[in-house]
């Protein structure tokens, strides 16, 4: 098996790759890399999508599939950033949500890009979630923490989390108000 050490960011791109548009998300990903790039920031993130070959937004989706699929595999973790779009995404989202725990048993960050404050009840976030998300939380298949999106918190998501050391909570994880004090965020 390869080497699992990559987070797999998964986020609605709304059919674009243009970070300014109103219907994509991908602007949050941007963030993250800017973070990484960025040397007064202590933020590293072993991208995932950057262990498989590209692929175009025009390449067949049987080749869009294998590259997300080859790209999962290598992950130890999924960084999920739900937005209001998020729910809204019929085709890539639904299927990296799937492939990542039915196939490869990794957990889910869940990162809301719209909350700036601490996550202690997450099921009140259940109107966010895609189907995909919603249907293996209810199942207890899907081990995940929810966040906000909030640097601090997910630098420690990121190195605390994988597929030997899950989040607790049956899907429904969340970090204690302590866990947010000593990250500065409350």
């Amino acid at each position: 098996m390869a080497y699992r050490n990559g987070t797999y960011v998964a986020f609605h791109a709304g059919g674009t790759s243009n970070p300014i548009a109103a219907q994509s998300d991908i602007k949050y990903f941007n963030l993250l890399k800017a973070w990484h790039s960025n040397s007064h920031h202590v933020f590293r993130l072993i991208d995932s999508h950057d262990k498989v070959s590209s692929v175009r937004d025009t390449s067949k989706k049987k080749t869009l599939e294998q590259s997300l699929k080859n790209r999962l595999k290598l992950s130890k973790i999924m960084l999920l950033i739900i937005t209001t779009n998020t729910k809204n995404d019929v085709d890539w989202v639904p299927f990296e949500i799937s492939y990542a725990v039915d196939n490869c048993d990794i957990p889910i960050v869940a990162t809301y890009s719209d909350c700036n404050e601490p996550i202690i009840n997450p099921i009140a976030l259940g109107s966010y979630w895609p189907d995909a998300l919603k249907r293996r939380i209810d199942n207890g298949t899907a081990s995940v923490i929810h966040i906000p999106f909030s640097e601090a918190v997910i630098k420690d998501a990121i190195n605390q989390f994988g597929p030997n050391a899950k989040p607790l909570g049956a899907g429904l994880g969340y970090y204690s108000e302590d866990a947010y004090r000593s990250f500065g965020f409350i």
